[in-house]
């Protein structure tokens, strides 16, 4: 017991040293404890507000009302919160089981320390405050129900960090492959994207007026078997006296930790035995991309670039996001059918976030670039010459598509929504990527390893959260431009002239596009040392 103490106080100790060292991190851990401050309120009021509504008959509309929302709404939030841990924090984001190795602790202490350390975190403690203050919801049914709501709390909390430390363990253990690896990354987020707008996608799907609560109940009654909603049904059992369910859920919930724990165990062993062994070598032909690119500097740095991609599944999930985007906006666009028009738009958003820390996805591969003196302006014309290509095929693509489902060519007003939709998403892509071209000399934070997708730097998740904000903030000021013309002719309620939008959006990304290439370029010189030193202590904690 005290080998799993001292794990925790070294994922605290961790912690503090990062945010002495770095003051983004610093700014980061005050930006999560502020979202952690805000869920726990959030719920709070949202818990005292269920509790106001009538629950005289058990069977009323309002109690069902209260069970849906906190049994499908807790199960649905607690899948979510595992499968955001597998993304985003991977093996840890302050303790990485491997770096234990050395030190001989037993795997079952070992896999102990690691399950306190990460209930431990901010997220543990928000959530479970957060469930506590769930217990609100029931102060006028019964004393019972309150009692076990605040027992259920932590056996919910404890069973998402299970689950999740699970997951990532046998993600890491069991896929060595870059392709299985690749494909499991982008199918956990997939998963992610579709469970966030099921309920829109209900909704938007059939007729408003028609909607009852027995599906979404229904639903609930099923989730409620499961390990992440048992521990919120288990007040509601209480409540109807059914203690058989109660118990059963409760050993439901037993058995889960059980075999989280034992997977665990298992996964610290095999990795511990297998370590270091070799990989089946692959023999590839051709030379590949740089057969395709010019002849030139800038041609090899984008002949580079593209491999990367073709390989690399952290940055492969990003390039599928317009189709992530497209099938939820067309499938919640039934009842209006030019809510697909936002594919296009957050597509544009998404797919420069990955450029936008481009030099940490190269880690140092960028490094022997620098040795042999390739100029900044090469290499970012070399990168914009790939991105651009993928991004502007990807989004003519999307706007088709989009003009296929709302059926823009019936009418004139769809033609034009058609052209000024896809004049500005291409305008905010290009300045999104000249944005980015900047960014990636500047705020750059460590990213995962691309053999190890599912794994975290370091102390460093929360710079992961915080850098691609502040770049979407700026994309979106970079197109103000175009905001002042549609402002303008909005104000003036000019007819006719809605599509000088599309030109007018356009330029304003080249534009950006064409100064993200140049400052970019010159900020590159001026930091390459810098960026080079940053880089080689990113390696140093994908170890």
């Amino acid at each position: 017991m005290n080998s799993a103490l001292t794990v925790v106080r070294l994922r605290w100790a961790l912690t503090i040293a990062a945010m002495r060292k770095s003051s983004w991190q610093l700014v980061g851990y005050i930006f999560s404890l502020l979202i952690g401050l805000s869920m726990v309120v959030g719920i709070g009021v949202a818990a005292w507000f269920l509790g106001t509504l009538d629950f005289q008959n058990g069977h009323s509309w309002n109690f069902r009302l209260l069970y849906t929302i906190v049994v499908l709404g807790g199960a649905v939030a607690s899948l979510l919160c595992a499968l955001v841990q597998v993304m985003l924090i991977g093996e840890g984001s302050t303790l990485n089981p491997k770096k234990f190795a050395l030190f001989g602790i037993p795997d079952r202490t070992l896999q102990s320390g690691l399950t306190l350390a990460g209930l431990s975190g901010i997220p543990a403690i928000s959530g479970l405050l957060s469930l506590l203050l769930l217990t609100l919801a029931y102060r006028h049914l019964s004393i019972g129900m309150m009692v076990v709501s605040v027992i259920a709390a932590p056996l919910a909390v404890i069973t998402v960090m299970s689950v999740s430390k699970l997951v990532i363990s046998l993600a890491s253990t069991m896929m060595h492959s870059r392709r299985s690896q690749a494909v499991l990354y982008i199918l956990v987020m997939v998963v992610i994207v579709g469970l966030s707008n099921t309920p829109n996608i209900i909704i938007n799907s059939g007729d408003p007026t028609q909607l009852t609560l027995d599906p979404f109940t229904m639903i609930a009654r099923v989730f409620s078997w499961t390990p992440f909603g048992a521990p919120f049904q288990l007040p509601f059992d209480a409540q109807s006296g059914d203690w058989l369910a109660l118990v059963a859920r409760v050993l439901i919930i037993a058995a889960t930790w059980a075999v989280c724990f034992l997977g665990g165990v298992w996964c610290l062993s095999r990795d511990r035995k297998f370590a270091g062994k070799a990989e089946q070598a692959k023999t590839l032909k051709g030379i590949g991309p740089f057969s395709w690119m010019p002849n030139s500097t800038s041609g090899a740095v984008s002949a580079r670039l593209l491999s990367y991609l073709r390989r690399d599944p952290r940055q492969a999930m990003f390039l599928l996001f317009p189709l992530i985007f497209l099938i939820l906006f067309a499938l919640q666009s039934g009842n209006l059918p030019e809510l697909v028009w936002m594919a296009p738009a957050f597509s544009a958003l998404f797919l420069v976030m990955a450029e936008a820390n481009g030099l940490a996805y190269d880690g140092r591969g960028f490094i022997m670039q620098a040795i042999i003196g390739v100029s900044g302006r090469d290499d970012r014309t070399g990168r914009v010459r790939v991105y651009c290509s993928l991004g502007s095929v990807y989004l003519l693509l999307t706007c088709l598509v989009s003009a296929v489902v709302a059926r823009s060519w019936a009418s004139s007003s769809g033609v034009l929504t058609a052209v000024v939709v896809t004049g500005c998403s291409l305008g905010l892509f290009m300045a999104g990527l000249g944005i980015a071209e900047i960014f990636s000399c500047i705020f750059m934070y460590p990213v995962a390893s691309m053999d190890k997708p599912f794994s975290s730097p370091q102390g460093r998740a929360l710079a992961q959260g915080f850098f691609p904000f502040i770049h979407m903030f700026a994309c979106i000021a970079a197109m103000l431009p175009t905001g002042i013309v549609a402002i303008v002719l909005a104000v003036t309620s000019v007819q006719g002239l809605w599509w000088i939008l599309a030109p007018v959006a356009l330029a304003n990304g080249v534009l950006f596009l064409y100064l993200g290439v140049l400052l970019g370029g010159k900020l590159m010189d001026a930091r390459l040392l810098k960026i080079v030193s940053t880089l080689d202590g990113f390696a140093s904690l994908q170890k």
